[in-house]
């Protein structure tokens, strides 16, 4: 089981979205921001980690949001996120290769990851 964290950043309500490069893992699908949680690490310190490693994206943890866990065919996740205010961001991509914000009414038309997927309708 990976333990991943995300986070569901709001702004004008919209919520941000990256999608994965194509030669990635789930490569083309869409998902809420985030990444592997290290072995000893806080999920929160994880999240402010991955998101400034990866977007050079600083956000404020606002709450926890929920997790849910998805089995892969190759792998299975623990999904852990919190819903975050963006604070700043150049939107840096190195895992990803495009971004969006994203109305929330709109959000499960895109192609979103499927453990995504499950967090979102679990919770919402």
């Amino acid at each position: 089981m990976i333990k991943v964290v995300c986070g569901i950043i709001y702004k004008d309500d919209k919520i941000f979205l990256c999608r994965r490069k194509p030669e990635k893992s789930l490569g083309g699908y869409w998902e809420f921001p985030g990444g592997k949680v290290e072995v000893d690490e806080h999920p929160e310190a994880a999240l402010q980690r991955e998101l400034y490693e990866e977007l050079a994206m600083e956000v404020q943890i606002d709450r926890y949001f929920g997790t849910s866990r998805y089995d892969y065919p190759d792998f299975s996740i623990e999904l852990i996120a919190y819903v975050c205010t963006l604070k700043s961001s150049n939107f840096t991509l190195t895992d990803h290769d495009a971004y969006e914000w994203v109305p929330l009414g709109e959000l499960l038309e895109w192609k979103l990851s499927p453990a995504d997927v499950r967090l979102w309708e679990y919770f919402c």
